[in-house]
């Protein structure tokens, strides 16, 4: 092999690896969002919606945040496109209707400080064919990813805390759950 078939080689196999581990990610954002989407419908008054907001910022942030904070900037690049692959929705978008127009802008800030960019859209047929590609090989079955399970044990203890805290701020009385 040559230098340059070896390098495109190696960055390839490094972009697959990348992939399966942020995939998983990706698809349990999206069911997490459909969740809320429905939940918030069906929610009347603004300051339901505002706790109900806040709950799921603190579900997301028990979830993931652990994992978030040790990926690499690559990997969260590639997971910002996966989420606007399974979402359709920009993750500037998605930040914006959950957290307000200010908290999008900074974080949109942020993210070009490292190189990112919340606002661009995954692009199957451009740059991101070759991730499009390693995507289809996952869903095919050819790939096997590490299947990740939305609420894992720990999350569910720090959000059960995260949880007591707001309904404590908001005045809210926490609700008991009883088992049968």
């Amino acid at each position: 092999m040559t230098r340059k078939v070896r390098r495109n080689a190696e960055r390839i196999d490094r972009l697959t690896r990348y992939v399966q581990k942020v995939y998983p990610y990706a698809l349990i954002t999206a069911k997490l969002l459909d969740e809320y989407d429905h939940d918030l419908a069906a929610i009347q008054r603004e300051s339901d919606k505002e706790l109900y907001l806040k709950l799921a910022e603190a579900e997301l942030r028990a979830e993931f945040d652990q994992d978030i904070k040790s990926m690499t900037v690559t990997q969260g690049r590639i997971l910002v496109k996966l989420i606007d692959r399974q979402t359709g929705h920009t993750s500037y978008d998605l930040v914006k209707q959950l957290r307000g127009s200010f908290q999008a802008w900074m974080w949109q800030g942020v993210a070009k400080v490292f190189g990112n960019d919340l606002k661009g859209e995954y692009d199957p047929e451009g740059d991101d064919k070759l991730v499009e590609s390693i995507v289809r090989r996952i869903e095919n079955g050819e790939l096997a990813t590490t299947p990740r399970e939305a609420r894992t044990e720990k999350a569910v203890a720090r959000l059960v805390k995260r949880k007591a805290r707001l309904y404590r701020k908001y005045g809210v009385e926490t609700p008991v759950v009883t088992s049968n």
